[in-house]
Parts: structure tokens; sequence; C-alpha cells
């Protein structure tokens, strides 16, 4: 391999708006680094559901950036732009990208990253990437969940939710979660989870109800959207806050506007990926402050459920899609040594 070109899975095809495109593995040109930036040899990444709507057409990366799957990276420090002073070369390193995290290499401006806690492999740390910025930034920053708050979190067994169930209860808040099966039900409890919804069994707005004394809760963090929309404004205690991170259940829907109102509701939608250089250096920043000591102190933990070798990207792709994994899902570069 040449020292300018490294490994990295393609989509195969041009990408068509819906459909199924098939994954490679091919030699392509290496990041180039800008100022301000480091070069990272990537040593795991994680399979995030936006990964699985890239490849379909349907969640295009930001112009500009890399057209190469991966919105996270777990790796070592291989080479720094004359002006980065505060990394240096091996520095064990992680954090989220806009693309690229399917790369041998991804290059990655230093105000955005994080360096990996002692006891955390680069598999852990990949796992933690994305989820843990994920559930950070929509619950303690633009949800401001508070102690003795109750949180709302959907799908406690993905990654996400099982980032948010862990930071939300050292936060101190109670956490009422849900999920489609008996493993990921006891999982979520055994995770902190307060209370643990199995939606296929029970209405959960009507248990939330019951839970909270008609109260309400103060924080939902939702992915489904407008499936869901009618009950959340229903459920949420006066000056509730919903945070919208994605629209699995419909991107169109109808609600009374009274109960915003009446209760002094927000609702707020948000997407990482598209965030502006510096709001993404302004969390990392409170991410190393506020969530790096809770992985040291071993106060929260990465859930791994799967490890794949990179070569088995369309393995791992297919296990994500059925849906049936609890935490996260890891490719591995283990099996190739350093170029």
């Amino acid at each position: 391999m040449k020292q300018n070109t490294m490994q990295a899975v393609l989509v195969q095809e041009p990408s068509v708006k819906g459909q199924w495109n098939n994954l490679t593995m091919a030699e392509v040109p290496r990041p180039v680094m800008k100022k301000g930036e480091v070069l990272v040899q990537v040593e795991a990444c994680s399979v995030n559901r936006a990964d699985l709507l890239q490849r379909r057409g349907l969640y295009p990366p930001p112009p500009g950036e890399s057209e190469i799957l991966g919105l996270d990276f777990a790796g070592f420090i291989v080479q720094k732009a004359d002006d980065v002073e505060q990394w240096a070369l091996t520095d064990r390193v992680f954090g989220i990208v806009t693309g690229g995290g399917y790369g041998r290499y991804v290059s990655v401006p230093a105000s955005h990253l994080v360096v990996i806690p002692e006891n955390l492999s680069f598999v852990e740390a990949a796992a933690a990437a994305e989820v843990f910025f994920t559930a950070f930034y929509n619950l303690c920053i633009l949800g401001e969940l508070q102690p003795r708050e109750t949180l709302l979190v959907h799908g406690g067994g993905s990654g996400v939710g099982t980032a948010a169930i862990q930071l939300a209860k050292n936060t101190g808040a109670r956490v009422i979660t849900t999920a489609g099966s008996a493993r990921k039900l006891k999982g979520c409890l055994q995770l902190g989870a307060d209370h643990a919804i199995n939606y296929h069994e029970e209405e959960f707005a009507e248990r939330v109800a019951q839970i909270t004394e008609n109260r309400g809760v103060d924080v939902i963090l939702d992915w489904i959207g407008a499936s869901y929309l009618a009950r959340h404004v229903d459920l949420m205690a006066t000056r509730g806050r919903l945070v919208l991170i994605g629209l699995m259940g419909g991107a169109k829907g109808e609600i009374s506007l009274a109960p915003l109102l009446t209760k002094r509701l927000r609702i707020m939608g948000s997407v990482l990926r598209s965030q502006s250089m510096e709001e993404k250096a302004a969390i990392t920043r409170a991410f190393q402050d506020q969530v790096i000591p809770l992985f040291q102190e071993n106060r929260v933990h990465p859930v791994v459920d799967k490890v794949f070798p990179i070569t088995a990207v369309e393995e791992a792709h297919e296990y994500l899609k059925d849906g049936k994994q609890f935490g996260k899902v890891v490719l591995s570069w283990q099996e190739y040594g350093a170029p």
C-alpha cells in the first residue's frame, strides 16, 4: 500500500435513494490534514443507524465532507499540523466526525478530539463516542436535565439509550425508558433505569402517566418523531422539554399548541453532524470536562454488544438492521497491521 493511500469501506454503487447499496473495501487517498488538524489511525469505529441511512442515500454528509461512512472513531495520532500544540504523536483519542470513520485514517480538528481514558480500550472508546456525545449534548446541554427531574427516553437498549440512562442517573434524575424485549428491559434496569416499559405489551403513555401520578415528565429524549408527538405533549410536565433527535416514526405530525402555552413547554431538535466547527469544539470541551471523569471513575461505561472485524462490515450492518442488539455494534481494524 502506498504511503498516501489507505483502506476504507465505500458504498460500491452510486447511492440510489432507498436502495440497500453494496459495500466494498477499497484503497483510497488518505485524508489531507488542514491547519489545526491531526491525522488519526483508526483502530475501531461504531456502526450507527445513520450509516444505514447514508448507505441508502437517505442521509448524505454535509457539502464538502467525506463521503466515506462513519460518524465516530477511536485510534491514535500519527501526524499533526504544525500549529497543533496540545496533542502529541501516539496519543490515544476518540471523537465524532461528519464522515470518514470507516477509513483506516481520519483527519480531525484538534479541538474535536477527546482523550481515551486509560481504563477504556479502543473498542470501548468507539462504542462510547457518538452515543455519549449525543446523549450528553441533548440531555445535559439542550435538555438541561436537573437532579430529581424525570426523564423519558425511548429505545433504552439502543446505543444512545444506554448512554442516556447512565448520564441521567449520574445527574440525579429519575429515568423511565421503553424497549421491545425482556432482555432489553432487564439490561435497562441493570444500567440504572427506574422503570422500563415494554412498548409491545403496554401503552407507554398510560404507563408513564401512572408512574408519575399524572404529573408528567420533565425531559423527553425522542428519536421517534411524529407518531409520538401528541402523546409526548400530553405527557410533559410544566416547563417540560422535548428534545427531538430522530424521525423514525415520521416527520409530519399535528398537535394542539395550547399545552405549549399553558404548560410553558419547549420542543427542540438537534443534529450533531451539521453543527459548526466552533459549536462542536465547545461541545467537545464540555464533554471532556464533564463526561470523561465519569468514565475514569467507572460511573458510566460503554455498552458493547458485538464486535465485527472491519472486513465483516456487511454482516455488522445486517446485525444492526435487525435491531436485536443491546448497546453498540463496533467495527475493529484488529487484523490490520499499521501500514
